[in-house]
């Protein structure tokens, strides 16, 4: 068992990191750390012993004095190095830079040069050390302007306020859940490398600034407001949603009701809709009821029992041959309807059939492409 400890545990990304450890309890015991721990050279040096690797996260990001971000992030570094030399510990230390070391400022400056230190450390101490050099991080949870231009994007959003762009860059990003992985791949694989005190994280995604905000905005229009969900075409897009999803304030909007409507038959409800056009609905019918008795020319459509008895029939226009189909709810199954074919459901039970229907198009009373004819 690899015992690891995180410092900046409480931050965006320690987070993430911590979450993601502790899932894995077959291989790693989380060692508790506290920001205060920086005040404490006790706490500071119990701390080192007990872990086996320690990523250190723990850093200044933004301050309206460069100067105070780069001191308190290199005076944080020295403390952690000094209080492993002062016990002789040697974990494996994983370091949290950024691509910010390739320009002129004095965040990258902290960053290039803490990793420096550490890499100094590890060699006069025979110790593992990996500095991550990470693109742009963006992810569930993450502090509006603080951590990313997309946290403060989805802030404003939900908050109704306009997002403004000040330049419109191409973004290298990474996913939280995926740079977390790394630390976690790192931290247990015993191979080291050459590259290891200066690991270039790859990016997953770019995208303009521009882009970004355009699709965060299609995600406020269609699913904030409008309770659709939207087409997600790429692995960036399920994480860009997911990412704006969490800057909603579930204890205010949920739950959310459902439109009944009711008739002498039962009750048909819409439950979901997507942006590519399909959309989910289910039907209550009592005893006797039949629904249906019409066709389509162009939608697709599938009837699902999940609950009662019913009999499913379907009839090609313009010919006799009526084809049945049984099914239960005791064992759920579903009868898919050809374009051109009639079709009805009749509840044959004795108690309320549930059934529910998925069609690729939301219903344009403009344009039903409904046609009644009985089966």
């Amino acid at each position: 068992m690899l015992k690891v400890g995180i410092t900046g545990q409480s931050g965006f990304i320690g987070t993430h990191l911590f979450n993601f450890l502790n899932l894995k309890k077959d291989k790693i015991i989380m060692v508790p750390f506290l920001d205060s721990y920086f005040e404490n050279q006790d706490k500071l040096k119990k701390f080192v012993i007990d872990c086996d690797a320690i990523v250190h996260l723990a850093a200044m990001n933004r301050h309206g004095d460069p100067q105070v971000i780069y001191d308190t992030n290199l005076k944080l570094v020295k403390q952690l190095i000094e209080a492993m030399e002062v016990t002789d510990s040697r974990p494996h230390v994983l370091f949290s830079s950024s691509t910010q070391e390739e320009r002129d400022n004095l965040y990258g400056k902290s960053k290039q040069d803490g990793r420096m230190l550490l890499k100094q450390w590890a060699e006069r101490n025979q110790s593992r050390f990996t500095g991550f050099v990470i693109p742009n991080v963006f992810g569930p949870f993450g502090n509006p302007f603080y951590n990313s231009v997309i946290a403060t994007f989805c802030h404003q959003l939900i908050q109704n306020e306009q997002p403004k762009i000040v330049i419109d860059a191409n973004l290298q990003l990474i996913y939280v859940n995926e740079l977390v992985d790394l630390f976690y791949q790192k931290m247990i694989d015993p191979v080291t490398g050459s590259d290891e005190d200066n690991y270039k994280v790859q990016y997953t995604s770019e995208n303009k600034v521009s882009e970004i905000l355009i699709t965060l905005e299609n995600y406020k229009n269609i699913y904030f407001e409008g309770h659709c969900f939207p087409e997600l075409k790429s692995k960036f897009e399920v994480n860009l949603f997911n990412t704006f999803r969490s800057y909603m304030d579930h204890s205010t909007r949920y739950p959310v009701l459902l439109k009944k409507n009711p008739d002498q038959r039962g009750v048909f409800i819409e439950t979901i809709r997507t942006s590519i056009g399909g959309q989910f609905s289910f039907s209550t019918s009592i005893p006797g009821i039949t629904r249906g008795n019409h066709f389509h020319t162009r939608k697709i459509e599938r009837f699902i029992v999940i609950k009662g008895k019913a009999i499913i029939e379907l009839r090609r226009i313009g010919t006799t041959e009526i084809l049945n189909f049984e099914l239960n709810g005791e064992q759920p199954s579903f009868v898919d309807m050809p374009v051109w074919y009639t079709h009805n459901i009749t509840n044959v039970g004795t108690e309320e059939l549930i059934t529910l229907f998925w069609i690729n198009e939301f219903f344009n009373p403009d344009d039903p492409d409904t046609y009644f004819e009985k089966v």
